[in-house]
């Protein structure tokens, strides 16, 4: 199954671009009909928020993302083709993380929190090809601090994760679909059990992602976290994976960190 990355333009006032990989390939019989992410019961998220970039020609990028605790405060975790995509050579000059984020894409500079230093694999060599290096497609972001503080006092922070991912757990992926049906603006969410994708069940670049059947989220919502033990009190969690690629067929694809994220996590994080 396949399908294509295709522009959007939000009908708020700035246009939108949301950041795209390639699409999910997966082995076996058609999906069912994909059930509609549902909204955040409270809005937004404290730890969660949208991405925000500039692309020239009065166009904005969007992506999802979560902060992550780290000895400086201030790293976002996102997907690699948000601020490095294939078809680019570089990430953006300019970006905002704006955490808690919920129908204000005017205020953006106002709001977010300047990004400082884009952080990603190695591997992901945008020189090689999609397919090649989709297995990387993780990133962290070092935001500046705002006031004195840091995002993460400000905020709050998801703990991280590292592979292996256990099977069979329950995980929520939270993000902003901005393709239709959804117009980026609002946090939306799938939730179901981990199922890390085997040889045999998914394309080769796909293997050992999560993979969340029955969900509709679009693109926009790429960066976005998987959370398992969500704590609404502190309204953040254990991050899994960030989302990766869809089919655009009611299946969607997490890239879990492995052990090699540590070093990267230290570098973005100043410890």
């Amino acid at each position: 199954m396949s399908a294509e990355p295709v522009p959007h333009r939000s009908p708020s006032a700035a246009a939108v671009t949301v950041a795209t990989a390639c699409a999910l390939g997966l082995l076996g019989p058609a999906a069912p009909p994909a059930g509609a992410a549902e909204p955040w019961a409270d809005g937004s998220v404290e730890t969660v928020g949208k991405i925000i970039w500039e692309i020239g020609g009065g166009r904005l990028g969007v992506c999802s993302g979560a902060v992550v605790d780290a000895p400086n405060g201030s790293v976002v975790a996102t997907a690699a083709h948000c601020v490095l995509p294939p078809e680019g050579p570089k990430p953006p000059e300019e970006a905002w993380f704006v955490p808690d984020y919920d129908h204000d894409l005017e205020r953006y500079r106002q709001e977010g929190w300047r990004v400082s230093a884009v952080h990603t694999p190695e591997d992901w060599d945008v020189s090689r090809g999609v397919h090649a290096i989709l297995p990387h497609d993780y990133a962290f972001l070092t935001v500046a601090t705002r006031g004195g503080e840091t995002l993460q006092e400000a905020q709050g922070a998801n703990r991280l994760a590292y592979e292996p991912v256990p099977e069979g757990g329950e995980v929520a992926v939270l993000g902003y679909p901005a393709v239709d049906p959804y117009d980026g603006e609002s946090l939306h969410y799938c939730s179901g059990l981990t199922d890390v994708l085997a040889e045999g069940e998914a394309e080769e670049p796909n293997v050992g992602g999560l993979l969340l059947e029955d969900c509709d989220m679009t693109a926009g919502s790429s960066g976005g976290p998987w959370l398992t033990d969500y704590d609404a009190g502190a309204e953040s969690g254990t991050l899994l994976a960030v989302m990766s690629v869809g089919s655009g067929q009611g299946h969607v694809v997490g890239r879990p960190f492995p052990e090699e994220a540590r070093a990267l996590l230290a570098e973005a994080g100043g410890g």
